[in-house]
């Protein structure tokens, strides 16, 4: 036998006694004719979104937004939130059927083809993601307010698009990123001379105005082309980081690297370290009254 409805009082508690937290919109099929068909963008929204109309947010674009849920992004917003960060509105972009090919640095493949469709994919960013969100919700504009992040190849295309586009982003987070991404495989020495993104940091005619933020662990794998006794992960990380800093970027402050004692190349230790990115790049803010616009 069914049993009898909640009472309006038993719904009323019920929406009370929930606590508040980050609220995920409905996933939306985005339009992408260059990349065959649509990709799918999920939004999350504050917590407070709602209790304050006239405010405005900053954006947050994830790539491979199809492992969000693993990465536990909603509760890592919901505490950022109640640790008094400046929560991000972000936008989640899950990777197409062909991710090997759109995901990369712009014009230039690697060795084995693999990312010829990345500047169109950067494009679909730019032109049509950005302007959407613009659009439909309360996000701040400008690159004062404009973020990126992913990880492994995610994590490479992020740091290109950044790296190519300060107009529009001026803070990146990078966790696991797959900088061996090299134009040659001839010998040992060609696979790191050929690096694509150390190769386009230090060719840049002008530095951009960027905040980089970069995370390995010591498993994310064991490969070590050069023998050196430094996993290629990190040490293609801590070399893109001095290309940086030769180009005058500061350690510390513009460039950050946290690197986790047994982290794997998995969302489980991304999603350890996503806490610590969050406030690094949207740090506490006085937040206005429901009646302040800001």
């Amino acid at each position: 036998m069914p049993g009898k409805p909640p009472t309006l009082f038993a719904l009323l508690s019920l929406l009370l006694c929930r606590p508040a937290g980050a609220t995920i919109d409905k996933p939306r099929d985005l339009f992408a004719p260059t990349l065959d068909g649509t990709r799918t963008v999920t939004v999350f929204l504050p917590p407070d979104y709602e209790d304050i109309p006239s405010r405005s947010w900053p954006l947050l674009i994830a790539m491979d937004g199809q492992d969000m849920a693993a990465w536990r992004l909603a509760e890592a917003l919901d505490r950022h939130h109640t640790a008094g960060g400046d929560t991000p509105i972000v936008a989640a972009i899950s990777a197409g059927p062909h991710r090997l090919v759109d995901y990369g640095t712009a014009d230039v493949p690697n060795t084995q083809g693999q990312g010829a469709r990345a500047a169109e994919l950067q494009a679909f960013v730019t032109d049509t993601v950005l302007p959407w969100l613009q659009r439909r919700y309360r996000v701040r504009r400008g690159p004062a307010h404009t973020a990126m992040m992913g990880a492994s190849l995610g994590g490479l295309a992020a740091f290109d698009l950044a790296w190519r586009r300060p107009d529009v982003f001026s803070c990146v987070g990078v966790f696991s990123g797959s900088f061996w991404w090299r134009t040659s495989d001839a010998t040992v020495a060609a696979q790191q001379a050929t690096r694509i993104a150390h190769g386009r940091v230090r060719k840049t005619a002008h530095r951009p105005n960027l905040r980089l933020w970069f995370e390995a662990g010591t498993a994310d794998e064991t490969a070590d082309r050069d023998g050196n006794g430094v996993i290629d992960a990190i040490q293609d990380t801590t070399e893109l980081i001095d290309e940086l800093v030769a180009r005058g970027f500061c350690r510390g402050t513009e460039v950050v690297y946290v690197e986790i004692p047994g982290g794997e190349h998995n969302p489980d230790t991304w999603a350890r370290a996503l806490p610590e990115f969050l406030h690094w790049a949207f740090p506490a803010q006085p937040r206005p009254s429901p009646h302040e616009k800001n």
